[in-house]
């Protein structure tokens, strides 16, 4: 059995994360190795590190990047200190592959300690662009550290190629949050609600407001234009926000949103809505904010996103997606503008919900993984 180490920092890429990790689970040809690292292990985000085991997978090791504030000073040594962690983590399990995904600063420092002991790495989601944060430079140095490249579409999988990976190991799967979509067991409305603990009203909105790292505006800011405007909706619209990630400035958003919430009735401030946010889709109007989700869950059960800001700027969208500035007229115009829209039929370009399969199928189809260390550049008119 060959070692597959999948590492995990908070709720949005376990989620990503959850079919590849049961397939690899129940393939015979490989042992799960799971490390958890992040928000996972913080109680202000939840302790989410507790859904592992509540969803029937071991957790192999622990890197806790000791992340007490969301300054860039913080950041930075909590990269440092990740990879100290993972060097020790690695060597004591020895994985014949680390698998990973995304963006985020805790896979930057993974991946790092990786190359360094010569562990090939599996990447999912190379080739995206987010211009309104630093995720897009980590993404794309993780990129050029890994050797198998499992992309969301066909021009993530350009981008990877102009890169110089090699075309052979570059593999459109399509993304692994509509394998999410496809499988789900969705909670009925009244089941949801209960769940959550939540009074509906006539309209509810799923709220995510992730910090925009590179942007000359201070995300406290912009977050305030978004709470203006959601004021302005009134009481009979229900607010359910989930936490910004922990990025620079993330605690002092989820501060501002606690403060907002509790003067109001109609809204609620979760750590994660973990399993359950799949249902959430299901039963609220619209997304709003700059999580991803908004781009790829949201439109493959209909329902309309306002996409706000830069963060995501430059990911392929859907026709359900409306992007507006970070300004709370422009925000409270494109929220009134699809209130109680469906779209039943939405084309999207991530693929058919059947990534986790591809993923192991490409995996399985690899005799060594070894063999992939030496990375020849490709030049553009070699592929």
């Amino acid at each position: 059995m060959r070692k597959v180490c999948v590492v995990s920092s908070n709720r949005a890429d376990y989620g990503l994360l959850y079919w590849p990790m049961r397939t690899l689970q129940q393939d015979e040809a490989f042992e799960l190795q799971v490390v958890v690292t992040g928000s996972h292990l913080s109680t202000e985000h939840g302790m989410t590190v507790n859904q592992f085991a509540q969803d029937g997978f071991d957790v192999s090791a622990q890197v806790d990047l000791a992340l007490s504030q969301d300054s860039a000073v913080a950041v930075t040594k909590a990269i440092g200190t990740g990879l100290i962690g993972f060097a020790d983590v690695f060597a004591d399990l020895k994985p014949d592959l680390l698998l990973v995904l995304g963006d985020r600063y805790e896979m930057l420092a993974a991946v790092s300690a990786a190359l360094v002991a010569r562990i090939p790495v599996a990447h999912l989601f190379g080739g995206d662009t987010t211009e309104g944060a630093f995720d897009e430079s980590i993404r794309h140095a993780i990129t050029k550290m890994s050797h198998l490249h499992f992309v969301s579409n066909e021009l993530s999988a350009e981008r990877v190629r102009q890169m110089g990976e090699n075309p052979e190991h570059i593999y459109n799967t399509g993304a692994t949050s509509i394998d999410n979509i496809r499988r789900a067991t969705y909670k009925n409305r009244d089941e949801f609600f209960s769940a959550i603990e939540f009074t509906p009203r006539n309209h509810n909105l799923l709220i995510t407001f992730h910090p925009v790292t590179l942007d000359s505006v201070a995300s406290v800011v912009q977050l305030q234009q978004l709470l203006i405007a959601l004021d302005a909706l009134g009481d009979e619209v229900g607010l359910i926000f989930t936490k910004a990630n922990a990025d620079t400035e993330g605690e002092c958003l989820n501060e501002v949103i606690q403060l907002f919430v509790a003067e109001r009735e109609n809204a609620r401030l979760y750590d994660a809505l973990g399993p359950l946010y799949v249902s959430a889709l299901r039963h609220v109007d619209l997304v709003v904010g700059n999580s991803s989700s908004g781009l790829y869950e949201a439109p493959a059960l209909g329902v309309p996103t306002v996409n706000i800001g830069d963060r995501q700027k430059g990911r392929l969208q859907a026709s359900s997606v409306v992007n507006c500035e970070t300004e709370s007229k422009a925000i409270l115009e494109s929220i009134k503008s699809v209130m109680g829209k469906h779209y039943d039929k939405v084309d999207h370009p991530f693929g058919d919900g059947h990534s986790a399969e591809k993923i192991m199928a490409a995996l399985k189809a690899i005799p060594n993984f070894q063999a992939l260390l030496k990375k020849h550049f490709f030049m553009m008119a070699e592929h």
